[in-house]
Formats: C-alpha cells, sequence, structure tokens
C-alpha cells in the first residue's frame, strides 16, 4: 500500500502533501521538520505496538509557520485486508531547544499546545473544540465532561446523509472499539452530522475526513471520494463533505462504494452503540457487521432502510413503547393522574422539565420512577421515552 512513512520535509513544495500552502522555512528548519516526522512516527508506534493489522505509518504535516510550530495527523496505515482499519490522530507540535514536542489529541499536553499554537497552524475558530480534546480524566476532574459518554449518550447529531433521505444501513458496528457502521445509497453524498472543524486525515487528500464537533465529539468519514480537502474550515451541520466510496488511501479494504462512519470522544475511539444518529440508536450484535437500529420500536438490521429525521435536540425524546402502538399522555406525572391524550411511537417530543412519579419499566429493563413534562403540559414516563440519559434533560419540575 506504499511507503511506510513520508521522508523529511526538504522542502517547501513537499508541504503540498498537505493541501495547504506554507510559509517560507528558513534554513535549518528544514532538517527540524524531518525530526518532527520521526518524533510523530514514535508516538504512533507508542499507540499501536505490532498489530497485524497495521501495516506501516504515514505523517500529514496539514500546518506550519515554517518555523517551530506544526498541525497534522499521524496514521497507522491499516494491511490491506478485509477488516482493518486505519488508526490516526491530531497533533500539535512545537520546536523548543532544538526538540519538537508532540501531543496527540487525547493527551495531556494537546489542549495547552493548542491554545498555545499561533492562528496560521490552529486557526482560532476551531481551537475551543480542539482544545476539548485532553484525556477523558482531566476533564472528569475539572468538572468540564464525562468520559466516553458516562451514561449521557446525546450527541446532537443526523445521520449522515440529507434529512428525509434514507440511506441502507450495510454493516454494523465494527472495528477495534465497535466504533464505527457502514452506509450506503441515496444520492451517495456524504454530509457532515453536526457543526465543527474539517481535517482531512490521510496525505494523499483522499478519502478520509475527520469532523472535530462540540462536547469533545469526533465523527470519521472513511472511504470517500471526491471529498473536499479544505483543511481547518468551519463546517455547518449537513454540509458536503464527499460522495461514498471505495478509497483506501490509509489502508484496509472496500468492496462497494459505501461511507465507514466512526465516533470519537475525548480523542480515542469509542463504540458507537446506544448513541443517537437522525433519531436512530445503533446496536452491536454479536459478532462484528451484526447489529440494529433502533427508532422508537421500529427496528433495522443490517441491509434495512434507515429515514434519516434529523438531529435530536438535547431537550428531546423519541417516544419508544417497546413494542409499537401509542403512550398515553397524563395531565402529571403518574398513573394515578388522568389520560389527556395519547403520542404515537417514534414521535418526537420536547421536554420542558422532569418529575418524579409511578415506576415503569422499558426496553432493556429500563425502570424508573423519572416522567416528563412535555412543552404541552402533558406528562409521559421516561420509561418509554428515549433521551440518551437516565437524568432530567432540561432540569426538574
Amino acid at each position: 500500500m506504499g511507503r511506510s512513512r513520508i521522508p523529511a520535509l526538504v522542502s517547501v513544495g513537499l508541504a503540498v502533501l498537505a493541501g495547504l500552502l506554507v510559509p517560507a522555512a528558513q534554513a535549518g528548519a528544514e532538517a527540524a521538520t524531518g525530526d518532527l516526522t520521526s518524533a510523530v512516527v514514535a508516538k504512533i508506534g507508542e499507540k499501536t505496538g505490532t498489530r497485524p493489522d497495521l501495516a506501516g505509518t504515514e505523517v500529514n504535516v496539514m500546518r506550519t509557520d515554517g518555523a517551530d510550530w506544526a498541525f497534522g495527523a499521524g496514521i497507522a496505515k491499516a494491511a490491506a485486508v478485509e477488516g482493518a482499519y486505519p488508526e490516526g490522530w491530531l497533533f500539535v507540535a512545537h520546536l523548543e531547544n532544538k526538540e519538537w514536542t508532540v501531543a496527540f489529541e487525547g493527551e495531556p499536553g494537546f489542549p495547552s499546545l493548542t491554545a498555545a499554537a499561533p492562528a496560521s497552524v490552529v486557526p482560532d475558530t476551531a481551537k475551543p473544540d480542539l482544545a476539548a480534546l485532553g484525556p477523558a480524566e482531566a476533564k472528569v476532574a475539572t468538572g468540564d465532561a464525562k468520559p466516553l459518554a458516562g451514561g449521557d449518550f446525546r450527541t446532537g447529531m443526523r445521520l449522515p446523509w440529507a434529512v428525509g433521505q434514507s440511506w441502507r444501513y450495510t454493516g454494523g458496528p465494527h472495528g477495534a472499539s465497535r466504533q464505527s457502521v457502514d452506509l450506503a445509497g441515496g444520492d451517495g453524498r456524504v454530509l457532515a452530522a453536526r457543526a465543527g472543524t474539517v481535517f482531512v486525515m490521510c496525505s494523499s487528500q483522499r478519502g478520509w475526513l475527520r469532523v472535530v464537533h462540540d462536547r469533545g465529539y469526533q465523527t470519521d468519514y472513511y472511504h470517500l471520494h471526491n471529498n473536499r480537502t479544505d483543511n481547518g474550515a468551519a463546517v455547518a451541520e449537513g454540509a458536503f463533505l464527499g460522495n461514498i466510496g471505495v478509497d483506501v488511501s490509509c489502508g484496509g479494504s472496500a468492496t462497494g462504494p459505501h461511507v465507514h462512519f466512526s465516533l470519537r470522544q475525548n480523542g480515542v475511539n469509542v463504540a458507537i452503540g446506544s448513541h443517537n444518529f437522525g433519531k436512530w440508536q445503533f446496536y452491536a450484535g454479536s459478532a462484528e457487521y451484526q447489529g440494529t437500529a433502533l427508532h422508537g420500536s421500529t427496528q433495522v438490521g443490517t441491509g434495512g432502510s434507515m429515514n434519516n429525521f434529523g438531529a435530536l435536540g438535547f431537550t428531546q425524546g423519541i417516544v419508544d413503547t417497546n413494542g409499537g402502538g401509542v403512550l398515553n399522555r397524563r395531565s402529571g406525572p403518574g398513573t394515578n393522574f388522568g389520560i389527556v391524550g395519547t403520542v404515537a411511537d417514534g414521535a418526537t417530543v420536547t421536554i420542558a422539565c422532569s418529575a418524579d412519579g409511578t415506576s415503569h419499566t422499558g426496553r432493556f429493563s429500563y425502570t424508573t420512577t423519572l416522567w416528563n413534562r412535555l412543552t404541552d403540559g402533558t406528562w409521559i414516563s421516561d420509561a418509554y421515552t428515549w433521551t440518551g440519559t437516565g437524568n432530567p434533560v432540561n432540569g426538574r419540575c
């Protein structure tokens, strides 16, 4: 699949690999860039060891000030076999006292280096979300976030195609952390699942995009064709990223056009299962590529069709009656209050506040006394409302 690593950057022209214009480097800085390549490759080795599913490394320097700052991606390329996928990390590096300090996303030094880097290397618009990609443990200590969902599986994301369009769910959760699903069909246009900053991971500038979102989340899109190459650009939810394809610029294999869609949080791969995208939740099966997607009581297996209903708001829920039918709306938080209407399975509801009431058990044996007051003043049990967390999503009444 090509060279195991790129050579040292001995001229400004070679920086075109990163798809960006780079300021002219001073004499002596070129050799230091070569040392940067070695430093990044060494860190990749620390992350991956000698895994047989990986085949060589690649360093994609996206931005540099030509002297002592650099931003890019370190890639462990995948072996050219089915079921192998590349690993990759964004990095920030600073040259000081003739030595490069390199921090990968998810490491303690990444937030501080990101904040200190000049805007020519790390765009000011991207710094807040990138700076959030420190280790999960540090986030818990400062109260900024919970590690790896931490019981809150809300993403605020849609599926990566046009709202109202249906695509095929071609492969259930798979990969080392079951962090990915395969999706194909529709018009083939892959769109950003949520607003953020986009980066092209492979130095070929083809195939693999990563979008850094808020709340420590990232989404990856692999195998793309005709993908955008504007590293560091801000993208809106629904922005075009590329077309489904079979590109394997960073290794692996693909047998038909699709997007390999992955989830990361706090700078590491996380299981995509239980998270919500386009008002669906993915759940892993007993083996890789198996599993289901759930919208209310509607379940779709691999090969099935999924309609993109759009993003679920952070104070919204999806009615799941655990079998279909309708859910009673009551005048207060419990079955001791009168029925004042119904709401259909799969409907989206907006929650005004929550309170405790009578206990009920929904899907996956989820038992709770929590009830949600909707914006129309009626109440439904949280046992039959998927919100992504068992806690109130809009405060207590």
